[in-house]
């Protein structure tokens, strides 16, 4: 006998297996669609793996794979920075913290060479260790003070050496940077007390100067006013020459006698002799 209930039933089961059949096709397609194509941003660089083995590397934008057999990686190709602490020594065995940053690339046309040799992890096997030994071998080439007076020669001699260990790998060093020195705390008293003393070395110099500053002042204050008087003396001498000439040639007398009215105070003496001339009247003339 026929079941309305047991047609609809199955009916239902075969409704919904349809629905579930055609969703995993839909996300089957979706996933092979996504396995057939890739997209790379701008500043980097994709390597295709297939089988494991580097096949070729592709720039950016949307690229196409064999779906399951192709794998990709990425490797950024913009400047990277890494910033690391080197304990090292001095040339005159003084110990040294230093942290340094540098600023590098990876080789466009090389990365299926650097995946091959160095791999994903280039900056742990590559990187930091040469950091390690560009500022072990630099520093070594300089004493602990001179590491402070001459940083920027430590500096160029340290990415001189980095750029060295690192092109090698076909790595690129663009700029290196010294974050901070820290020495020894014996050492950075001795610095302390040798700045002191320059200080105060400075300070009795510039006092010294100035002591001598002002005697030499006092110095040609007094040749001054000793040339001011023997000026003085010559033109007086000069002055009594004169005179003494202006006497001895014709007119002297009047010369005299005009001299002596310019110091006359105007009054007659109180006495007279009998028959005496006035004062500065000349009446035989």
């Amino acid at each position: 006998m026929f079941n309305k209930k047991d047609w609809f039933n199955e009916y239902d089961k075969l409704k919904w297996s349809k629905v579930i059949i055609s969703n995993v096709l839909f996300l089957f397609m979706l996933i092979i669609l996504s396995e057939l194509s890739f997209s790379v941003d701008a500043g980097q660089q994709a390597l295709v793996l297939r089988f494991g083995s580097a096949s070729r590397a592709v720039t950016e934008g949307l690229n196409l794979k064999i779906p399951f057999v192709e794998r990709i990686i990425y490797y950024e190709m913009r400047t990277l920075k890494e910033q690391i602490g080197v304990g090292a020594a001095s040339k005159d065995l003084q110990a040294v913290e230093a942290v340094v940053a540098i600023n590098y690339h990876l080789k466009d046309e090389d990365i299926i060479t650097i995946y091959r040799t160095l791999g994903l992890k280039f900056k742990e096997r590559i990187v930091d260790p040469a950091i390690q030994e560009a500022v072990k071998a630099a520093t070594a080439q300089y004493t602990a003070e001179e590491l402070i007076t001459k940083r920027e020669e430590v500096k160029n001699q340290i990415q001189l050496n980095l750029a060295e260990r690192l092109q090698t790998n076909h790595i690129l060093v663009t700029e290196v940077s010294i974050v901070d020195f820290d020495f020894s705390q014996s050492f950075n008293v001795a610095i302390e007390a040798k700045v002191t003393t320059q200080q105060e070395a400075l300070t009795a110099q510039n006092k010294l100067e100035q002591v001598k500053f002002e005697a030499e002042q006092k110095i040609a204050k007094a040749k001054g006013e000793a040339d001011a008087r023997v000026l003085n003396a010559k033109a007086e001498a000069e002055a009594i020459k004169i005179q003494a000439q202006a006497i001895t040639q014709q007119g002297g007398r009047d010369y005299v006698q005009l001299k002596a009215i310019e110091r006359w105070n105007g009054e007659l003496p109180n006495q007279m002799i009998p028959n005496a001339t006035l004062p500065f009247l000349n009446l035989t003339q």
